[in-house]
């Protein structure tokens, strides 16, 4: 899988699983527009890669994701200045959009480690990922209507992750909150309380996503992203084809005659 040079990212595989961390320490992990350029090449590379089954997302030295960076939007607002017909702000807002829909939408499964700060973009991550686990301290938050700015990118997945109501309170009263609070508003799964109990959650899931088809992992997110936006008869041909489609292809035949034989499937890791 080749991603060309990453400056804001670190990359480390382990069996099928990538882990990318953000790497930007000394703006808690803040995403200029080079590092979503990087991250959206990488999110390219994994969704067209067969080797890797889950993508596992997290930050360097103790945080996930500020947010935006700061210093981009002031280069913004000095690239419109030189150019008043143009509108840097849209781009730069946008590309974040685009990276949020490429992970959103990753057959491999997603994984959040979320500490420290989870604020604007960070957040944003964390609600389309497929599986989050916190640290009881990571703190958690919307800042932008703050900064009188709305959370445009991020807003629909909040929605999507939360419920309309828990988002508007959210993004417009700006409130900041833990991970028990993370967990009981469905952002996150699973809770823990120090760094030796987040590796034991990380690695729990790990083990369970090494015994689960691939392709059978794919087909079923496909299918729960397109609840509500068709009929539910035809959502449920598409399904049934699907299902047919996998239990007649070789992941499907080698996990039911393992069951059936009582042992793991070839492809289990």
């Amino acid at each position: 899988m080749e991603v060309g040079q990453c400056d804001h990212l670190l990359l480390q595989r382990d069996r099928a699983f990538l882990s990318v961390v953000f790497d930007r320490p000394q703006v808690r992990n803040a995403m200029n527009l080079e590092m979503v350029h990087e991250l959206e090449r990488v999110m390219k590379a994994v969704a067209a890669s067969d080797e890797i089954r889950a993508v596992i997302l997290r930050g360097a030295h103790g945080h996930f994701c500020a947010g935006g960076d700061v210093k981009d939007m002031v280069q913004a607002q000095e690239r419109q200045q030189q150019d008043p017909q143009s509108d840097p702000f849209y781009a730069l807002n946008r590309a974040f959009g685009r990276l949020l829909c490429l992970v959103d939408a990753l057959p491999q499964t997603v994984i959040c480690v979320l500490e420290g700060s989870v604020l604007g973009g960070g957040f944003g991550l964390a609600c389309v990922s497929d599986v989050a686990i916190c640290l009881a301290n990571a703190k958690f938050g919307l800042p932008e209507t703050g900064l009188g700015i709305p959370p445009a990118q991020i807003a629909p997945f909040v929605v999507r992750r939360i419920g309309l109501t828990q988002a508007r309170y959210l993004a417009l009263v700006g409130p900041w909150f833990q991970g028990d609070e993370a967990l009981r508003l469905g952002l996150v799964h699973r809770v823990a309380t120090d760094a030796d109990g987040l590796k034991k959650e990380l690695d729990q899931v790990l083990t369970a996503l090494a015994s689960r088809g691939p392709k059978a992992n794919a087909v079923t997110k496909q299918l729960m992203h397109r609840v509500g936006s068709k009929p539910i008869n035809d959502l449920l041909d598409d399904a049934a084809h699907a299902f047919s489609e996998a239990i007649r292809g070789p992941e499907g035949r080698e996990g039911t005659l393992a069951f059936a034989q009582k042992r793991k499937p070839k492809w289990a890791l």
